[in-house]
């Protein structure tokens, strides 16, 4: 019978509903009479004529009330909405009938109630049965018996949409709300989400489904470990930002990413701060393919900023963010203005061209070498580019006059053991020594954060492409750990620090708690579907090899320099108090460095560096920039 309906044209359908209808509401029209009756007088003529005009208005009423437009397969709440509707419109019809019999008196009041709990009693009771008959009943194999963590509204709209699409059975929920346990919801227990385990093996599911957008990453960690124990599956929904962005729906099932199990739980973007930022008129993002400063501009687009200038010394990533930009400018019907221009910012003549022809306001400086390991290779190299490069930018800033100039920093210039990390203290010092100078004209601040995911030279990419290849997946130490950050919230973080910025500020992100390496690599390969392979489980897929520190790392990461943090007007962000060397004193420095790198004497520059960020403010020995 199922296949026999699901086949059947759309009008053929609609012709079998109003029929049914048409013989439920004739037959209702009878039922009610004979409830208040009995036999003798239910077969009066009045009755018989109402019984058989009820052919007509029945249908006629449930197709004004719009039942015939909803499909039986996806029928709910609005259904049984309609169906009262519809009924309620047929019972006043049939009264209005009855006074156009020969029998002028009416119908008993009685009569229309009984009338109305009948008609929509049959009415609704059938489509409930030709849903059933075309969606049929069918044994799920384990892989498609699915337990859902959030019993929530996203929990709810994801059992609506699995119960439609019929992929899957949901067989329980589990939530961690005391007000849900031991109840039910749509006829699916919900469960305990703290004692899951037990449950889980004895209902035999083949997947978890996450359910909970705005849970905790520690709740997710925790989760899906127990999976991972257990051999299930793992899969979620969108994040709420996903959701809110509309990049997503509900009911998008995908796999767990190790960025939802890292960091800590997003803090809602302050819109005010992001629109002080992309209202200031012209902005210049420097390294604007890279990672932080293309995510920079797709939020600066996506803010409405008037003009946006791209500086990007790379061809290709020019040309890509430029394409991503003017194709989001054109979906999201914005009046940006893009200026892509190819070139260094170790061109001072250019960087201030560029900034008085286009009548910057901000410049947002990400362009960086960042890979510590190759900047300890090329020292030279890197600190032009990342202490100079900062100088040369912010210099051409003060002659243009530039408002408001925001430097991308980094975690590892607190205490720096690396060459890049000491590059991006000094250009920390640089500015902060300016802004006592040039203060008063262009405001000068810097933004401080961790390791962000998937960003070009992360960890991250790294261990994905271990874990395609099988292995080994390779961890520098076991007891490594590092501050994690997805993209898009760094960006919208350092532009909100610069909404606030009054100068010489080091904004530092809150990175929630530090991660060790070694579990982030096991997360990620028990996420791809396999398993590690250790001492414990000889039998295991892929293997964890420790290759040893690398030149200029360290093992803990830190934030801020000394004690001193405050707090700021925003969750997310705090405010720390560095030391920072006058100009007058830093200037000479700033020229012999700049003389070793003209030379490309890496240990002079190294040197320089060194004496440079040294001091009373806790910096690293001499021995531990030296190597």
């Amino acid at each position: 019978m199922r296949g026999w309906l699901v086949r059947l044209p759309g009008i053929q359908k609609l012709a079998i509903a109003a029929a049914a209808d048409a013989v439920l509401s004739s037959l209702s029209v009878w039922l009610s009479f004979f409830l208040k009756y009995g036999d003798a007088r239910a077969t009066t003529p009045q009755i018989l004529w109402l019984s058989l005009l009820g052919l007509v208005l029945g249908p006629c009423s449930l197709w004004m009330v719009g039942l015939y437009r909803e499909i039986t397969r996806y029928i709910g709440p609005i259904v049984a909405i309609r169906v009262l509707k519809g009924t309620a419109l047929f019972v006043g019809c049939v009264i209005v009938a009855s006074f156009f019999t020969h029998h002028a008196e009416g119908i008993p009041r009685t009569v229309p109630a009984i009338l109305f709990a009948i008609s929509s009693l049959l009415i609704g009771l059938v489509r409930l049965l030709a849903r059933w008959a075309i969606l049929g009943s069918r044994a799920y194999k384990r892989e498609s018996r699915v337990a859902i963590f959030g019993a929530g509204a996203a929990g709810l709209g994801l059992h609506a949409a699995l119960t439609h699409a019929r992929t899957h059975q949901v067989v329980a929920f589990f939530d961690d709300s005391t007000s849900m346990v031991g109840r039910s919801v749509r006829g699916v227990p919900v469960l305990d989400g703290s004692s899951a385990a037990e449950a889980l093996k004895q209902l035999d599911v083949g997947a978890v489904l996450l359910a909970l957008p705005s849970a905790h990453r520690s709740r997710r960690r925790q989760i899906v470990d127990l999976a991972s124990q257990l051999d299930i599956r793992v899969l979620t929904v969108p994040t709420l930002a996903e959701l809110a962005e509309g990049t997503a729906r509900v009911d998008q099932l995908r796999h767990v990413r190790v960025e939802d199990l890292l960091g800590r739980p997003p803090v809602a973007a302050r819109t005010d701060l992001l629109h002080q930022v992309a209202s200031s008129g012209c902005v210049m993002v420097t390294g604007a393919g890279g990672s932080i400063g293309s995510e920079l501009c797709r939020r600066l687009v996506a803010s409405g900023v008037d003009r946006l200038v791209l500086l990007e010394n790379g061809e290709h990533n020019l040309y890509s963010i430029e394409k991503e930009l003017r194709l989001a400018i054109a979906t999201q019907r914005r009046d940006t203005v893009l200026e892509p221009v190819l070139g260094s910012v170790l061109d001072p003549v250019l960087l201030e061209r560029l900034m008085r022809q286009h009548r910057v306001h901000t410049v947002f400086h990400a362009a960086a070498y960042k890979h510590v390991p190759i900047v300890e290779r090329h020292e030279s190299m890197g600190v032009e580019t990342n202490t100079v490069g900062t100088l040369l930018a912010a210099q051409a800033a003060v002659h243009a006059g530039v408002k408001a100039f925001v430097l991308i920093s980094t975690d590892k210039a607190v205490r720096p053991t690396s060459v890049m990390g000491a590059s991006k203290r000094l250009a920390e010092m640089v500015l902060q020594s300016m802004h006592s100078v040039h203060g008063g004209n262009t405001t000068f601040s810097m933004v401080r954060f961790g390791n962000v995911l998937g960003s070009s030279g992360s960890v991250i990419p790294l261990f994905r492409e271990q874990i395609e290849r099988g292995g080994p997946v390779t961890v520098t130490h076991p007891d490594m750990v590092r501050y994690f950050m997805t993209i898009p919230e760094a960006a919208e973080l350092v532009l909100q620090a610069a909404g606030m910025a009054r100068g010489g500020e080091v904004f530092v992100l809150d990175m929630g708690e530090p991660v060790r390496i070694d579990d982030v690599a096991r997360n990620m390969i028990r996420l791809a579907g396999r398993s590690v392979r250790d001492a414990a489980n000889p039998s295991g897929d892929i293997e964890i090899t420790y290759t040893g520190v690398r030149p200029g790392e360290k093992l803990f990461e830190e934030l801020f320099i000394g004690t001193d943090l405050k707090s700021t007007e925003h969750p997310g962000i705090r405010l720390a108090n560095e030391p920072w060397t006058p100009w007058s004193e830093l200037e000479s420095m700033l020229a012999k460095l700049r003389a070793g790198i003209d030379q490309r004497d890496d240990h002079a520059v190294r040197e320089q560096v060194w004496q440079a960020i040294a001091g009373p403010s806790g910096q690293p020995s001499r021995q531990a920039l030296a190597g």
